[in-house]
């Protein structure tokens, strides 16, 4: 249990319980993390959690604009800092990769969302981060193919999707696994085969 200082500001309680759905979420089935659960992770009553969140929903919608949030920026600024629409799909790709290998919980409550029968805001939120994620990769294989880097014929949108479905496959593994230990190892290797099937042949 992490004990918090009694008395924080409500912006540092909300980033705090965030954190505590984070870190719990890598240790169990998000869908059975209790707000009993999380107050007692925080050193708090529920009461006192009550008093920044009306509901287990809205420390929910909270976690899922955090994680959307932080990976967009670090998706962004790791296509402004690359050299090429091909750097940049590798840049992504890892940072995606060290991002989840920093937070594993994250992708857990992502599959959990998802996974719900009923059409909630957390689900409706993580299926925008999805949405966006590819606007962004569809505009980098445009470029790519406007650079001759890529393949002129390729299906940008069929790109864009085996690119999410192999960054998912190789979390899925490493949640089958029960660790993330070999995300970095096993990404680069996967990048490369990736990138070979939307290069421009020449």
């Amino acid at each position: 249990m992490n004990q918090l200082p009694k008395h924080l500001p409500a912006e540092e309680r909300r980033a705090a319980t965030v954190e505590a759905v984070v870190a719990l979420a890598a240790e169990q089935n998000p869908s059975d993390i209790t707000t009993a659960a999380i107050a007692q992770r925080m050193g708090l009553t529920q009461g006192a959690l009550f008093r920044h969140f009306p509901s287990k929903d809205a420390i929910l919608q909270a976690v899922m604009s955090w994680a959307s949030e932080r990976l967009l920026a670090r998706i962004d600024a790791a296509i402004h800092d690359a050299a090429s629409p091909v750097a940049a799909l590798e840049a992504v790709f890892m940072t995606h990769i060290d991002f989840i290998a920093q937070h594993p919980g994250v992708p857990r409550m992502l599959f959990s969302e998802l996974q719900r029968p009923t059409e909630t805001l957390p689900r409706r939120m993580v299926q925008t981060l999805v949405e966006h994620y590819r606007e962004r990769l569809q505009r980098l294989l445009a470029a790519g193919q406007a650079l001759d880097e890529l393949d002129t014929g390729l299906d940008t949108q069929a790109a864009a999707t085996l690119f999410v479905g192999t960054v998912q496959g190789l979390v899925m593994q490493s949640l089958l696994a029960g660790s993330v230990r070999h995300l970095r190892r096993d990404a680069a290797a996967v990048f490369a085969i990736y990138l070979r099937g939307i290069r421009s042949v020449r």
